[in-house]
């Protein structure tokens, strides 16, 4: 029996309140370690993006998942994480005999990996170092992704706050109303749509 192959995996883009909440999945290499990860929250930007591409050149394989804003809406934002996170998972060249998800909940795993040993950390990306690789690898996706629906949607300021609900993005929804990839079953963005308009889904950001 060889070592156990770990995979970690976090999220990231939980309480915005636009754009898709993206989970990422790692499977780092004992022997290519990678010095600095962290919960990737606490590095800046310019750490994570260094830390990203070390991730992608030494892991033995990651995967990313990606939930739509309208599958959170249609979900709600729970069941999109693991959503995201079964995605995640998924994706991953290499088959892992042991995952550490991040948090208290993991999602439905046991058609896909019934062989595998499956646990939940609370603070698993400050104590996991695979967990920590997940968080910056679903970070920069998702930061990287945010500055281009900026540019697609613009006024909002999608690229600074990452569709986080700072006083600057509130006040342009108030100003210009929902995009089509805000999420309309969150309160600041339900209350500024018309009452019918609940009943009118919007597509699903790609």
């Amino acid at each position: 029996m060889g070592a156990p192959l770990l995979a970690g995996v976090d999220e990231a883009g939980r309480g915005p309140l636009a754009g898709p909440v993206v989970a990422a999945a790692v499977m780092l290499d004992p022997e290519r370690p990678i010095a600095g990860l962290r919960d990737s929250k606490k590095l800046s930007p310019q750490r994570r993006t260094q830390l990203a591409v070390l991730i992608r050149e030494r892991a033995i394989a990651f995967g990313l998942g990606v939930a739509t804003p309208l599958e959170i809406d249609t979900l709600n934002i729970l069941q999109a994480t693991l959503l995201a996170m079964r995605r995640a998972l998924q994706a991953l060249a290499v088959r892992p005999t042991h995952i550490i998800i991040d948090g208290n909940k993991a999602p439905h795993l046991t058609d896909l990996f019934a062989d595998c040993q499956i646990e939940t950390l609370v603070r698993g990306d400050d104590l996991v170092p695979a967990i920590s690789a997940a968080s910056i690898l679903a970070k920069t996706w998702r930061d990287a992704r945010m500055a281009e629906f900026d540019l697609q949607y613009p006024g909002f300021g999608l690229g600074q706050h990452q569709g986080y609900p700072t006083a600057a993005h509130l006040a342009a929804l108030a100003r210009l109303g929902p995009s089509p990839i805000h999420r309309r079953s969150f309160a600041p963005v339900r209350s500024l749509l018309p009452h019918d308009s609940e009943l009118r889904t919007p597509p699903p950001a790609h």
